[in-house]
């Protein structure tokens, strides 16, 4: 089978399409044929290795997948061949086939495509989790979300208004701030000429922002804690910027504020229950019309690559899926 194969940590320019043998079902295992498979940021820096996980070169990246059951192993009784379902991994899913515990596949509801299926689980799974479990976000309060035009920036925008928030979309041109406005933002902000402390703070009448939504880092999150409300949470959800911020705490007492981490993948792998009711919420939402995800492209797999340095360059709003 074809399958984008890391050789050696580097760029995505580095990245290879070659021919590798294809995975096989061993016992409570079922082969997924892939038919999308989402990138994402962490899949950037897994080739780089950068990531919390650093397998050892040749490795595919690519972390969710989207297909169809192809094989099943010996006692597996929750899926069977011609299932369509959601794999998520660590890495391997750049690929045309992926091999996954069966008890951890998703089903995809019918009148979900396996694109947006794909684009779900990390963008969507990880925004989910933040709002609702380490924010415990109640309707009414303000969400300032940072990075908004992004793949989790605009899932956190559209969760954020279906959840019943008040949604500020933070973003760096007009031109990803009007997409905020499309997916639901309330009001928005345009931190590359705006002071993003004050701004928040005069939309908000002084009172600031109840959550945080932080995917960015860098110089923006100190200047977003300021911008909280009292019993403000902000949420870290990554370091997009690059820079890794050293925030004063003295800002957490004078507000009663927490700052809360947010590292999805270990709640899924920790609750995997709690992680797949979350799951199937999402893609009933997305079944009903009441979630769209927003892809921005749908290139195929031998240009992955490209998809992911145009991720890079931060010129992705919304989510890329590789079309298999």
């Amino acid at each position: 089978m074809k399958a984008i194969v890391c050789k050696t940590f580097g760029p995505p320019e580095a990245l290879v399409l070659d021919e590798v043998p294809s995975p096989r079902a061993g016992a409570g295992q079922a082969v997924v044929e892939v038919k999308a498979c989402g990138v994402n940021f962490p899949d950037t820096l897994i080739i780089q290795g950068k990531y919390q996980f650093r397998p050892e070169p040749p490795f595919s990246p690519g972390g969710e997948v989207a297909g169809v059951v192809a094989e099943v192993g010996d006692g597996v009784t929750s899926v069977k061949v011609g299932d369509r379902v959601v794999a998520l991994m660590p890495w391997g899913g750049y690929a045309e086939r992926i091999v996954s515990d069966a008890a951890r596949l998703i089903p995809i509801p019918d009148g979900v495509s396996f694109v947006q299926a794909a684009a779900v689980p990390t963008t969507y799974g990880t925004t989910y989790y933040a709002l609702a479990d380490r924010a415990a976000m109640k309707p009414g309060e303000t969400l300032l979300v940072l990075g908004a035009a992004g793949g989790v920036g605009i899932a956190a925008v559209q969760l954020g208004k279906l959840m019943g928030a008040r949604v500020i979309a933070a973003a760096s041109s007009a031109e990803k701030l009007e997409t905020c406005k499309r997916e639901g933002a309330d009001l928005v902000v345009d931190y590359s000429k705006e002071e993003l402390k004050e701004r928040v703070k005069a939309l908000t009448n002084g009172a600031g922002a109840d959550v945080v939504y932080d995917p960015v880092g860098g110089k923006y999150s100190e200047a977003a804690l300021r911008a909280t409300a009292f019993n403000g949470r902000l949420l870290v959800i990554g370091f997009a910027a690059g820079e890794i911020p050293k925030i004063p705490l003295n800002l957490t007492l004078l507000k009663g504020a927490s700052i809360v981490g947010v590292f999805w993948g270990q709640f899924t792998m920790r609750e995997p229950a709690r992680a797949t009711a979350q799951f199937r919420q999402l893609y009933e939402w997305v079944r009903d019309g009441k979630l769209a995800p927003h892809i921005h492209a749908t290139p195929p797999l031998a240009e992955a690559a490209a998809a992911m340095r145009t991720l890079l360059d931060r010129k992705v709003q919304g989510k890329i899926v590789l079309v298999v």
